[in-house]
């Protein structure tokens, strides 16, 4: 299954997601390898800290597609699909490669003074087969402010025109010799390859003539050797030239004539996690407190209608999409227990919820408990004083104060009294659906479109069957028979391109889901179903997440057994029981790691260890990869599984309160060593939601929107 697939339903907005662009100029310039540069080589510049770029470089000989992501103030990383014609000469097959970049940037400009450049070290194509691979050292120099000269020392592809002995030799001799490249299945770092071999140098200048209009000019140290040989391109010249438009913030137009012979185009999109594209907030404003000894509209409700005081808090929430689950009052302290179906900040929701309370209990309610849930499980008890925010309401640190005279424990044990609701348990949505499959071999992008049936039937609030139906409008198809390298496993993913292709209604995921708090700081899950379009069957989970602690633990047992091909109901024969221990960590800075330890549905044994960095907003943005006892030479190319992901929160674009999200992945391939079973409603991502050490902690000044 040599694809990606993008998204959900309405997930086609993914695919423009850079369109939309950040409220600012963009700042670094970004080659036709989507990575800052000049044209073709690389400077020392780096992009704002968390930017991401989208972009494809367009040419006669290549054609690439590219995402950048700043991961760091210094340290950036690109993946890159590449679509090469006729890669062994006129006539030949057209060849589709994958490659990953890194660069670090060692010093800032000016950092020793006036005259100091900025500098970076750079890895490109480290990881893939090496067809674009180089390596380089450059610096870049701010001559005046409209003006940026740089000059490089690039080994590889970069030290291939006009090249010198490696002067890295003086630390060993076989730094002066780069053998050819034997990739075998692609995939792995050759470490064995990294500054090595000839080195030539290579620079440029760029000119902003206006605030949109930028002009370049470089030497490029890459003679295109290969390509010159047989005929594809004529690089005679190493003189490269170009215009950057600025079309709108965040959308850059090239135009670029390369290597005395060809015309070359580029489009960029960009934008920056950490600055929102639109306004902000648009989602009615909540309720203000209620001093005690005042009187309100909201106050009086109960005694307007006649409803108990529950059913009055319930109707206020309702106005915000919160559903109340119970409510108790004993003595001045009220315990309440609600589940949040709007506001992806449960800060921002449990701010909502005290402020409802203040308006409809009863003066001599002095202390609330807040117990938000998700999926019916109790995540925290945050127990909050009534005075607190009657005086910190309207002062300009009120977050960081509320915060510091809080106290957030576990909420494990009896539920506070349930409350009597209307909601209905049955509810469904009717729409169209696009996803977005890249990377598929000859056809690197296709798109599926047609109609989706989203079901959910709640039994109680922790017991769930939910289902996704869709019908696609392509038809049927043909899928062209992929060679795929023999190995000893079954195709438990390479085989997944003929699910679902005979243009008839499919069930994408149909499942009944139970979520429970055994013990303190434990949660569970069980799920019973069709977890996916490839495999049904069983899934049990438990986590154990002490509200206040960074590191989690779970565990995870799964019967898998996939499904037939028309993706209806059958059962094809392959099953197989696979696990995990899982280890999760959130550091600083919104890093989180997931560390996976187990069997996977090819049956072999081994490791997942993923690497996300999570902003305020919802934006993530991670890598990760998987090495098994499977051999390299059995799992085929790319050796072993790797990709990025990404998470794009709607509310980002929209500007009002949702919880909704659009998951994305880029995979060099897909095969069967390190496959896992996809099961919707993990518990980390659930659990992490409602606690001062995660999200809840992390967006805490939303308490107050």
């Amino acid at each position: 299954m040599r694809y990606t697939r993008i998204g959900l339903m309405g997930s086609a907005a993914a695919v423009m997601l850079m369109a939309a662009g950040p409220a600012r100029p963009q700042e670094v310039s970004y080659s036709l390898y989507g990575t800052p540069g000049l044209i073709e080589t690389p400077t020392a510049q780096s992009a704002s800290d968390a930017e991401i770029a989208a972009s494809l470089g367009l040419f006669k000989q290549q054609q690439r597609s590219s995402f950048t992501f700043q991961l760091l103030p210094r340290l950036s990383g690109t993946f890159r699909y590449t679509r090469i014609p006729e890669f062994a000469g006129v006539g030949t097959d057209t060849i589709f490669d994958r490659s990953f970049d890194l660069r670090y940037r060692v010093l800032d400009e000016g950092r020793f003074g006036a005259l100091t450049p900025a500098v970076a070290v750079g890895l490109q194509d480290f990881i893939g087969t090496g067809k674009l691979s180089s390596e380089y050292i450059v610096a870049s120099k701010t001559i005046t402010p409209a003006i940026t000269a740089s000059v490089g020392l690039g080994w590889g592809r970069l030290g291939s025109r006009n090249g010198f002995t490696n002067p890295l030799g003086v630390f060993g001799s076989s730094l002066e010799t780069r053998e050819n490249l034997d990739v075998g299945f692609g995939g792995k770092p050759s470490f064995d390859q990294f500054f090595h071999g000839d080195a030539a140098l290579f620079g440029g200048v760029t000119w902003d003539y206006s605030d949109k209009l930028t002009l370049k000019a470089e030497y490029s140290s890459d003679a295109y050797i290969r390509e010159t040989a047989n005929g594809t391109i004529d690089a005679s010249s190493p003189l490269n030239f170009g215009v950057s438009y600025r079309w709108k913030p965040g959308i850059n137009v090239d135009l670029a004539y390369l290597y005395g012979s060809e015309l070359a185009t580029g489009l960029t999109f960009t934008l920056n996690p950490r600055e929102r594209a639109f306004v902000s907030g648009t989602e009615p404003a909540p309720v203000p407190v209620r001093a005690r000894g005042t009187s309100s509209v909201a106050a009086s409700w109960g005694a307007q209608t006649g409803t108990p005081v529950a059913q009055s808090v319930q109707a206020a929430l309702a106005q915000d999409d919160i559903r109340l689950l119970g409510l108790s009052v004993d003595g001045s302290i009220a315990r309440v227990r609600y589940a949040n179906d709007r506001y992806r900040s449960e800060a921002q929701a449990m701010g909502h919820v005290a402020r409802v309370l203040t308006q409809t209990l009863p003066d001599n309610v002095t202390t609330f408990v807040m117990e938000p849930t998700q999926r019916g499980m109790a995540l925290s008890a945050t127990t909050l004083q009534r005075g607190d925010l009657e005086q910190l309401e309207n002062t300009a640190t009120a977050a960081d104060s509320l915060r510091a005279r809080i106290q957030t424990r576990d909420a494990a044990g009896k539920a506070p009294a349930p409350v009597p609701h209307d909601n209905p348990a049955f509810t469904w949505g009717l729409g169209p659906y696009a996803e977005l499959i890249v990377f598929n071999g000859d056809a690197p992008v296709q798109v599926d479109v047609g109609l989706q049936l989203e079901t959910k039937y709640t039994i109680t609030p922790n017991l769930i069957v939910s289902g996704n139906f869709r019908q696609s409008l392509r038809g049927k198809r043909e899928i062209a028979p992929i060679k795929e390298t023999p190995n000893n496993y079954y195709n438990v993913r390479t085989d997944g391109d003929e699910f679902g292709v005979d243009g008839t209604p499919v069930i994408t995921d149909l499942t009944l889901a139970h979520y429970g708090r055994p013990a303190a700081n434990l949660y569970s899950r069980i799920t019973l179903g069709y977890f996916e379009k490839m495999y049904g069957g069983v899934s049990g989970e438990v986590l154990w997440k002490p509200v206040d602690s960074r590191l989690a633990v779970g565990a995870e047992v799964d019967y898998a057994r996939q499904r037939e091909t028309d993706m209806l109901l059958g059962f094809q024969d392959y099953d197989i029981v696979t696990g995990h221990l899982s280890a999760y960590y959130a550091f600083d800075n919104g890093f989180h790691t997931q560390v996976d330890v187990g069997r996977y549905l090819a049956g072999d044994w081994g490791a997942t260890v993923a690497l996300d960095r999570e902003f305020e907003n919802g934006w993530k943005v991670g890598a990760y990869f998987t090495v098994t006892d499977m051999p390299f030479d059995q799992f085929g190319e790319g050796s072993f599984d790797k990709g990025i992901r990404l998470t794009v929160p709607v509310d980002y674009f929209l500007g009002n309160a949702s919880r909704q999200s659009v998951d994305t992945s880029l995979a060099s391939l897909t095969r069967d060593g390190g496959a896992q079973v996809n099961v919707d409603g993990r518990l980390y991502d659930t659990v992490r939601d409602g606690h001062l050490a995660g999200p809840m902690g992390d967006t805490w000044g939303r308490f107050w929107r």
